[in-house]
């Protein structure tokens, strides 16, 4: 049984795993980025929930599936920076990895993404993050 403790990540790279991180807060404290890799989707139910402790100044903060045939599904919504307004983004069918740089896709101390191990191959995801500048999607398909 994983700890519910948050788990302070400052490290440039994570290998999530249910034992440790299902059902805890992963806090991404490096400005630096921190690249976040995910297990296999199998569809355990497992959680995992990141907030981002330290705006991200430089490099970026990802999440990324395990393989080139996992997938996420779900939405971001980005708080805009001017006329106090929202944008939400959606995945694609490919999508596989969420990049957030500190600015136009999010990574701004606050934000929160939640992640769910929902089926073989497939993750459902959750952003609610602040942007900068003109928005854009957080959403790529990165991973091969």
């Amino acid at each position: 049984m994983p700890s519910l403790q948050p788990i302070n990540v400052t490290a440039a790279t994570l290998a999530v795993t249910r034992k440790t991180h299902a059902g805890a807060t992963i806090v991404a404290s490096r400005a630096a980025g921190i690249t976040m890799t995910l297990p296999a989707a199998t569809g355990t139910g497992a959680k995992f929930k990141v907030v981002v402790n330290t705006t991200i100044t430089s490099n970026n903060l990802i999440i990324q599936v395990a393989n080139g045939t996992d997938v996420m599904t779900g939405t971001a919504l980005v708080a805009q920076d001017a006329g106090d307004t929202s944008v939400i983004f959606e995945t694609a069918a490919d999508s596989d990895t969420i990049t957030m740089n500190g600015s136009t896709k999010g990574g701004i101390k606050g934000d929160i993404i939640e992640l769910e191990d929902v089926a073989s191959g497939l993750w459902s995801v959750s952003v609610s993050a602040s942007g900068t500048g003109t928005e854009v999607t957080p959403f790529s398909a990165a991973v091969s």
